[in-house]
């Protein structure tokens, strides 16, 4: 970190014995989230977390036992805000193509914040076996939520017949790939690129007029309650992620000093230049 820069406040969360566990462990998830993103998951040591946290390698080990239990940690995290969002998503919302439409805004503002962008840039191949086997367990449950979404839309007449395995693959896929080119500098907020998205995305989903003049009455929300149908009660949702997005920004952890190689396209954009990515598999798709 430059001299004279600001220090991220949650590296301050072992500078006094008053902090409770719970912040030193959110500091720890912070700071190697920030450090997967700088150096890739691979290439982080447990001394550089220490390090940049100002800590003894063993006061993580209080923590944390590993450097997989800290992904995990990440990955709990962000699968706490996506499982939040579904829970308010199949409660508040109306028919199947309001619920895709919700998932995806809220699953895109997943993306945009450290957590996401992490742990979707990972190489799964550097995952233990049981490590993997809860990653995936991971995916499986988002994606049966979605294609749940998908086929209540199919029945309801608001989406068109479709395979909802399919969509559901082509919507992860687009979804997923937000952490390799957002940058938090960027032309567009996280805010109108999930909206982008959604309205997008949904576009090819939705029935045509006419086909489904008989779930009509299902596409109907209460306008008190519901305004607009990609909202689905994503002001709630929005709170944490607002509220970690600021303190990544306030602190200078929002990934802007992200030293990943990339080949520039435009204004607040950037896409990874396969020739300087670092070896390995490719993720290939599912959720986070």
């Amino acid at each position: 970190m430059p001299r004279g820069a600001a220090v991220p406040q949650h590296w301050k969360a072992f500078a006094s014995r008053r902090r409770d566990p719970a912040s030193k462990r959110e500091a720890v998830l912070k700071t190697a989230a920030q450090l997967f993103l700088e150096k890739s998951y691979g290439r982080t040591t447990l001394d550089d977390v220490a390090e940049r946290l100002n800590v003894t390698k063993p006061a993580l080990y209080h923590y944390f036992h590993n450097k997989e239990e800290i992904l995990l940690g990440c990955y709990r995290w962000g699968t706490g805000l996506i499982e939040e969002s579904l829970n308010e998503i199949a409660g508040h919302c109306g028919a199947g193509l309001e619920k895709v439409a919700a998932f995806i805004y809220s699953y895109a503002n997943v993306m945009t914040v450290n957590f996401g962008r992490c742990v979707m840039r990972l190489d799964e191949g550097d995952l233990s076996s049981k490590g993997l086997a809860e990653v995936r367990a991971y995916k499986r449950k988002i994606d049966r939520r979605l294609r749940l979404f998908i086929q209540e839309g199919i029945d309801d007449g608001s989406i068109a017949p479709c395979d909802p395995k399919i969509a559901a693959f082509a919507i992860a896929g687009a979804l997923n790939w937000i952490c390799m080119w957002y940058e938090p500098e960027g032309a567009l907020s996280p805010e109108e690129i999930a909206s982008q998205f959604a309205e997008t995305l949904t576009g090819g989903l939705a029935a045509k007029k006419r086909d489904r003049s008989q779930g009509a009455s299902a596409l109907k929300l209460d306008s008190s309650s519901q305004g607009d149908p990609r909202r689905g009660g994503r002001q709630k949702r929005g709170r944490n992620l607002q509220h970690i997005r600021a303190k990544e920004k306030k602190h200078g952890n929002d990934g802007s000093n992200d030293d990943t190689e990339t080949g520039h396209t435009g204004h607040g954009r950037h896409f990874p230049d396969r020739a300087t990515r670092p070896a390995g598999r490719v993720h290939a798709g599912g959720f986070i």
